[in-house]
C-alpha cells in the first residue's frame, strides 16, 4: 500500500502531502529533499507516514533523505542568498519601489528565486524582475507576505522571552481579537498585546475558551449575593486565584473562594 507523509517546506512553511516511496523512512523531524512544481525543495516531515489506498494523480514525491553532500549544498546556498538579498536592496532601491524585502530563497537547485517582501499597497515590480532575472540567470517570483509571516521567516522573542509561536510550533495564523483580551482582564494597552510583529499577539487565543468556560462558575460583576457575613457586592474575580470580592455593607471587602460560593450565589441576585 502507497504511503503519503506531511512535511512543511519553504521559509512560510508551506504544508503538504507527498508520496514517500517504500524504499524511504523519514521519521517526524527529519529533513528530505521533495519533488515540487519548482524543482527540489528541502522540506521537514512533520508526522509519521501513513498508509493511503490510493494516490491523487497530482501528488508528488519524497526523492531521497538529506546527505551530507546535500547539506553542503544548502550551505552554499544560503550564502548565495545573503548575496541575493543585498543586491535585490540596491534594485528596489534605484527603482524607487514603496516595498520592504522580508528575505530571499533559493530552491535546492537555484532554479528559482523566491523574494518575499512587504508593501502598504500594489507594487508594480514587472521592470524590477527584469534587473533580477537578468542579474541571478534563474526564474524569479515576488512573493507579498503579511506582517505575521515576516515575523515567521525573519524570527524573533516574544515579551514571555520564548521564540516566537510563529517559529516554533503554529502552523497557520488564526483571527486574533481585543475581545480575547478583554475576557481574559488583561492591559488593553497595544504595547502589553502586540507581538513584534505589532498584530495581536497570538498566545491571547490559547486560554481563551478556557475563559469563557470557567467565568460561568463565577457571579456578575454588581450582582448582590447574600452569605452568612451578610449581603455583598461582587466587586471583582479572580479566575487564577478561584476567588472572588465581595463588597460588605460596612464598607469592608474580602475574598472568597468561588468554590464556597457556588452553593449560593443565585439565592439571592438583587439588581444592579
Amino acid at each position: 500500500m502507497p504511503k503519503v507523509i506531511q512535511v512543511a517546506y519553504r521559509k512560510l512553511k508551506e504544508v503538504g502531502y507527498f508520496h514517500l516511496p517504500d524504499q524511504l523512512e523519514l521519521t517526524t523531524g527529519e529533513e528530505g529533499l521533495v519533488d515540487t512544481e519548482n524543482g527540489l525543495e528541502v522540506a521537514q516531515a512533520l508526522a509519521l507516514p501513513r498508509p493511503a489506498e490510493t494516490l491523487p494523480a497530482d501528488i508528488r514525491k519524497v526523492v531521497r533523505k538529506l546527505a551530507r553532500e546535500d547539506r553542503h549544498q544548502i550551505i552554499f546556498n544560503q550564502k548565495k542568498e545573503e548575496e541575493a538579498f543585498k543586491s535585490c536592496v540596491e534594485k528596489v532601491e534605484d527603482r524607487e519601489l514603496n516595498m520592504k524585502l522580508v528575505t530571499v530563497e533559493y530552491t535546492f537547485s537555484r532554479s528559482k528565486l523566491f523574494i518575499y517582501y512587504t508593501a502598504p499597497e500594489r507594487v508594480d515590480f514587472r521592470e524590477l524582475v527584469k534587473d533580477l532575472a537578468y542579474l541571478f540567470k534563474t526564474r524569479i517570483e515576488m512573493c507579498q507576505v503579511g506582517v505575521r509571516d515576516e515575523a515567521k521567516m525573519v524570527g524573533g522573542f516574544g515579551c514571555c522571552g520564548r521564540r516566537l509561536c510563529c517559529v516554533t510550533f503554529l502552523k497557520d495564523f488564526k483571527p486574533v481579537t481585543i475581545d480575547m483580551a478583554k475576557e481574559q482582564e488583561l492591559s488593553l494597552a497595544s504595547s502589553k498585546i502586540s507581538g513584534v510583529c505589532g498584530r495581536l499577539m497570538c498566545c491571547l487565543s490559547y486560554e481563551y475558551t478556557f475563559y469563557q468556560e470557567e467565568k460561568k462558575r463565577y457571579p456578575e460583576i454588581d450582582s448582590k449575593i447574600k452569605i452568612k457575613d451578610g449581603l455583598g457586592k461582587v466587586k471583582g474575580i479572580n479566575i487564577l486565584r478561584q476567588t472572588v470580592t465581595l463588597e460588605m455593607e460596612d464598607g469592608t471587602s474580602h475574598e472568597y473562594k468561588v468554590s464556597d460560593l457556588n452553593g449560593i450565589k443565585n439565592s439571592e441576585k438583587e439588581a444592579k
